[in-house]
């Protein structure tokens, strides 16, 4: 099951969508596989950092309180800066969550509020 298309994941037995191993197998050949995993994951701050781990993307099958949680965004965007694309809109309009983003990867500043983006004083601390 783990092996399979994500058609096959998303209907999946409820106790295998709960399986922390097997669902944390699936999203590292996949990370888009959290989608299917059990509300009970993607509300887990734990997993859904490991998810991260294997990529940010994963961070969009997240539960909203996980991605609007300050603290473990900060966790995420270090160990993959994508992951800012799809933290809560306040936290990508957060100096520090962005600059920390900024520092593992440069890219992520397309994933900026907007506010952010034009103020001049942030810019200068990105590019600095």
């Amino acid at each position: 099951a783990v092996r399979a298309g994500g058609h096959a994941r998303q209907h999946a037995a409820p106790e295998l969508r709960e399986d922390r191993d097997m669902v944390l197998t699936a999203v590292k050949q996949n990370v888009g596989a959290l989608r299917h995993a059990a509300p009970s994951l993607q509300a887990d701050p734990e997993f859904v950092l490991a998810a991260v781990a294997c990529g940010g993307r994963a961070l969009e099958y997240a539960a909203p309180e996980i991605r609007a949680d300050r603290d473990l965004i900060l966790e995420a965007v270090q160990l993959d800066a994508s992951a800012l694309r799809h933290a809560a809109p306040e936290l990508r309009a957060d100096r520090e969550v962005v600059l920390t983003a900024l520092r593992q990867n440069q890219t992520a500043l397309r994933y900026a509020a907007p506010e952010l983006l034009s103020d001049q004083q942030f810019i200068l601390a990105a590019v600095l």
